[in-house]
C-alpha cells in the first residue's frame, strides 16, 4: 500500500529509535548527531540490502540459470544497482534534514559522488563473492546474517570512533566500510576534505574487493548450473 514510502519510513524509524537511545541515554558528544546517525544508517542499509539480495539472486533462479545463457554477473549488478537507487531515494530525507538544521555545504561535498562510487564498487565486490558461494555453501546466508549483526557495531554507524580505546580504534580504522562512512560524514556535515592516506586506503580497498569478488565469481560460474 505504501510503495516507495517504505524506503523513507525504514530509515526514519531506525533513526528515531537509535537517536532516542544514543542521544538521550548514552549522550554521545557528536555535533549534528541526528544527521551523523542518519548518514550511517543510509550507507549501512545500502550495504546490507545489496549483499543480502545478492545471496539469493542466483540460488533462487535455477530455471533461468540452467536454460538461458547470459553473463550471470548481471544479476548481481542489477541487485546492487536497485539497492543503490533505493538509497538515493532515502537520501532525500537526509537533504531535508540538512535544510532543517541549516547546515551549510562546502566545496568538499564534491568529493561525495566519488566516495559513493567507491562504496558501490566495494559493495559490488562483496556481492559478487557471496552470490555463487551461497549456491555451493547454503549456510552462507546464515553466516552472512551474523556477520552483518557484528559488522553493524564494528562499523561506527551509531557512535563516533572516539568512544573506543586507542588499540581498538586503530583496529577499526582498517575497516574500509567504516572509512567510507567517515569520509561521507566529514565532507557533508563537517566541511572537511578527505585525508590523502584515508582516501587512498578506500580506493585501494574498493578495487581489491571488486577484483576479489569477480575472481571468485568467475571461478565458480562455470559450475553454477550443474550445482543448481
Amino acid at each position: 500500500v505504501l510503495g516507495y514510502l517504505w524506503s523513507l519510513l525504514e530509515p526514519l524509524l531506525m533513526l528515531s529509535i537509535l537517536y532516542l537511545v544514543f542521544s538521550n541515554l548514552m549522550k554521545y558528544p557528536v555535533e549534528h548527531y541526528p544527521l551523523f546517525l542518519l548518514m550511517g544508517i543510509i550507507l549501512w542499509s545500502f550495504f546490507t540490502r545489496a549483499t543480502t539480495a545478492s545471496l539469493s539472486c542466483i540460488r533462487f533462479k535455477p530455471s533461468l540459470i540452467k536454460k538461458v545463457y547470459f553473463p550471470r554477473d548481471i544479476l548481481v549488478i542489477a541487485n546492487c544497482t536497485t539497492a543503490f537507487l533505493m538509497s538515493l531515494f532515502e537520501s532525500v530525507v537526509f537533504v531535508v534534514f540538512m535544510a532543517i538544521f541549516r547546515i551549510p555545504l562546502s566545496l568538499n561535498v564534491l568529493y561525495l559522488p566519488v566516495i559513493i562510487f567507491l562504496f558501490y564498487l566495494l559493495v559490488l565486490g562483496v556481492s559478487l563473492a557471496l552470490a555463487p558461494l551461497n549456491v555451493f555453501y547454503q549456510d552462507m546466508q546464515y553466516i552472512w546474517a551474523l556477520v552483518l549483526q557484528v559488522g553493524f557495531f564494528a562499523t561506527p554507524v551509531i557512535y563516533p570512533l572516539s568512544v573506543f580505546p586507542q588499540d581498538l580504534k586503530q583496529l577499526l580504522s582498517y575497516n574500509p566500510l567504516a572509512q567510507i562512512i567517515f569520509l561521507a560524514r566529514d565532507t557533508t556535515l563537517y566541511a572537511k576534505a578527505p585525508g590523502a592516506d584515508q582516501f587512498a586506503f578506500v580506493v585501494v580497498s574498493s578495487v581489491i574487493l571488486l577484483a576479489a569478488g569477480y575472481t571468485i565469481f568467475f571461478r565458480l560460474e562455470p559450475r553454477l548450473a550443474e550445482e543448481l
